[in-house]
């Protein structure tokens, strides 16, 4: 491992893989990319159904707790995150969405320059391969296969009926002109395949391009600093420990959990808070690790005879291995490719709203507590999570030791508007599951019979709510003096050490993360490499 770089990149998630993919499209320029989980190359990861064995276990996942929550009646919070090549990339739902073109004009009015809505689009566009639709908002060519499900459910077609009789509205494409409506998701699959970022930026390059160096197995434990520049990366991999030097910059790509995390192993953060644990201070920036936001979310969940649904009998084990199965490896079609949220869409709480406010995601088996709960019988869920929540908790210290997880608090429904918005969204999405399309295949519900008034709602919503998996803002850009990073993404106060990740985003954006962090990555690497001259 004591190796030279011109760039080492900590974390080989959705951004980190982007960003080393298109690094060392210059074969003058040398990275490494250092991942602590596996290469992720697996089975269990490439067929999308895995995601019910990956998010619940430890299996390429880090399964971080946050704190016990004051808004969730004292539960902790699971915190899946990806531990593999690919990072969360290898475990998500796969749904592809961008969020709203209002977000990033937003980043851009609170002085980032160059990220509002027609600053990024063309980045999302350049990632992108979609299968279906070609026109000014997508691309084709790119790395990130987007494609739509084949897993010929006609089950998500009730869940738009219903909103069809409701008179809601409906939307082909929710990253096009209109997020608004009703719909089903886009995944980032290839030929019925889970395409996570390192298939699509990594592994075919692995063999041919020189200039780059993965290490999986790796585990970071610090960034090296002499004074206030960054040099490399201290790395223990295999029950040794080096340096891994960088000649131009250190990038850490971490995730809005551990990039923080990182950053304050390294002396980089509240000078208190690392004085309590005794690491020595480098740079005293005291919003590192504050700022964190993430989706609340609720999910409805309901027993259902249909057959089409998930669920653990005798009869459906059955027709996954002798039926399901053979299909998926000779068409790459079925059940074994579903993402289990199919469907979805964005609405407003408020007709009011020049924006939608809550997501739902609509899924073809029962979910509770995130999958670890597992039910006999077929079932469905909605799930309805709240897209801009005023909350803002913060990620700090557990210890000064790299292995130990980082203290996790997201003060869920610590802003009391967030609970009344939830109020409004639990009964809109009450109203699509109890339309006739749904209802009529019920045989009953799991948690929310007994929900009549507001104050059933708002207790039920403390009982059940939890994260839909989109921590971001933990190392926020921005240009006034609380920001940890510029919008060119460096380090405030340090030299040479930039954050790539989903950690920079000042305010989370209305939709999932994951497209969103591959962008970041993607623009990233033009930064980086227009400030380019040899190392």
């Amino acid at each position: 491992m004591n190796q030279d770089f011109d760039y080492v990149i900590v974390g080989g998630g959705s951004a980190g893989c982007a960003l080393a993919g298109r690094l060392t499209e210059n074969p003058n320029i040398s990275a490494c990319l250092i991942e602590a989980g596996p290469s992720g190359d697996t089975m269990l990861v490439k067929a999308p159904i895995g995601i019910a064995a990956l998010l619940p276990g430890r299996t390429h996942n880090w399964a971080f707790e946050s704190v016990p929550q004051a808004g969730l009646n004292g539960r902790k919070s699971y915190q899946p995150r990806g531990k593999s090549l690919g990072g969360s990339s290898s475990i998500n739902a796969m749904v592809y969405i961008r969020g709203h073109r209002w977000d990033y004009d937003h980043w851009a009015s609170l002085g980032n320059t160059g990220w509002g809505f027609d600053g990024v689009l063309p980045y999302f566009k350049r990632s992108e391969n979609n299968e279906t639709i070609a026109d000014s908002y997508h691309g084709s060519g790119g790395p990130l296969n987007v494609a739509n499900l084949r897993s010929d459910n006609p089950f998500q077609q009730y869940f738009l009926d219903a909103g069809r009789l409701l008179q809601m509205p409906a939307t082909a494409d929710f990253n096009g002109a209109q997020q608004e409506g009703l719909g089903p998701y886009q995944v980032t699959q290839k030929n019925g395949e889970r395409w996570s970022a390192a298939r699509a930026y990594v592994e075919p390059h692995l063999a041919t391009r020189k200039n780059l160096q993965v290490f999986t197995g790796a585990l970071a434990k610090r960034v090296v600093l002499e004074g206030k520049r960054a040099v490399g990366v201290e790395v223990t991999r295999d029950d040794t420990t080096g340096v891994i030097r960088a000649r131009a910059e250190v990038i850490i790509s971490t995730g809005a959990l551990q990039t923080p995390q990182l950053l304050m192993l390294s002396g980089i953060g509240d000078a208190k808070h690392l004085a309590e644990h005794g690491i020595a201070i480098v740079h005293d920036s005291p919003n590192v690790g504050q700022n964190l936001q993430d989706h609340i979310d609720f999910g409805f969940a309901f027993k259902s005879a249909n057959t089409e649904l998930f669920g653990m009998t005798p009869k459906f084990i059955a027709r996954m291995l002798f039926r399901e199965i053979p299909k998926y490896r000779k068409h790459g079609r079925g059940m074994v490719t579903s993402n289990v949220a199919e469907a979805g869409g964005f609405l407003k709480t408020d007709p009011n709203l020049a924006i939608p406010d809550i997501q739902l995601h609509f899924s073809i088996g029962q979910a509770d507590d995130h999958g670890r709960k597992r039910f006999s019988g077929p079932g469905f869920g909605l799930k309805t999570c709240l897209l801009r929540p005023k909350s803002r908790g913060h990620v700090t210290l557990n210890g000064a030791d790299a292995t130990a997880p980082p203290r996790i608090d997201p003060k869920f429904y610590s802003h009391p508007d967030d609970l009344e918005v939830m109020v409004k969204a639990y009964k809109i999405s009450r109203r699509i599951v109890d339309a006739e399309p749904l209802a009529k295949w019920r045989t009953e519900d799991k948690y929310t019979a007994h929900v009549k008034t507001d104050d059933d709602i708002r207790e039920v919503l403390r009982d059940r709510s939890d994260t839909v998996y989109h921590p971001v803002g933990t190392a926020r850009m921005g240009t006034d003096a609380g920001a940890v990073v510029d919008p060119q993404l460096r380090v405030r106060g340090v030299e040479r050490l930039r954050v790539v990740d989903a950690s920079i985003m000042p305010t989370l954006i209305g939709g999932n993360t994951n497209a969103p962090s591959i962008m970041i990555g993607e623009k990233a690497a033009d930064m980086i490499k227009a400030g380019w001259a040899g190392a």
